[in-house]
């Protein structure tokens, strides 16, 4: 795969444990983690509620913004960006628009919410608070665009996971 690849789904679907398999299996990749520029903000920082707007919308499209363009950077320098975050509902499409370099793939990880929920209650960070994992997993399946490879990866495991996505890298493919 070359470009940028967005892996994208629910909190603890998954994400940043596949992201960084697949990125090891390229030969020149890099992993870019959208969580890490919300991070950034020291001070501050207002976590994004749906529909609301405000400061808070404001930082989560800064955030996609500041990964899109570093996704960009890499692949100039001849890296295939592999970017995980959560991006969904609309925000998927306009996303993609952020970015530059073609070819853009985009993965959505679906697993059922049982196995996030399972998944969320194993880890040690929390990724739950303002939204419960039926509300998310809706905004997944009712108002994300069908753009790319979606993977329900609720049987798989990390590897297999990348293994499909590699193989479906022309039904990821997006632009």
């Amino acid at each position: 795969m070359k470009g940028v690849v967005v892996i994208t789904g629910v909190m603890a679907a998954g994400k940043s444990t596949v992201a960084q398999a697949l990125a090891e299996r390229l030969p020149r990749s890099a992993h870019v983690r959208g969580d890490v520029f919300r991070r950034m903000i020291v001070s501050g920082r207002e976590d994004y509620v749906r529909g609301a707007g405000g400061e808070g919308e404001a930082q989560l499209r800064l955030r996609y913004r500041l990964s899109a363009a570093t996704a960009d950077a890499y692949a100039e320098a001849g890296f295939t960006a592999v970017v995980q975050d959560v991006v969904l509902g609309e925000g998927l499409g306009a996303y993609v628009d952020l970015i530059r370099t073609r070819p853009v793939h985009v993965v959505v990880l679906a697993p059922g919410p049982e196995t996030v929920a399972a998944r969320e209650a194993g880890r040690a960070k929390t990724g739950y608070g303002a939204w419960t994992v039926a509300e998310l997993d809706d905004e997944l399946r009712a108002r994300t665009p069908r753009l790319g490879l979606w993977l329900d990866t609720s049987e798989l495991s990390v590897g297999e996971t990348v293994e499909a996505i590699l193989a479906g890298r022309e039904r990821a493919r997006v632009r």
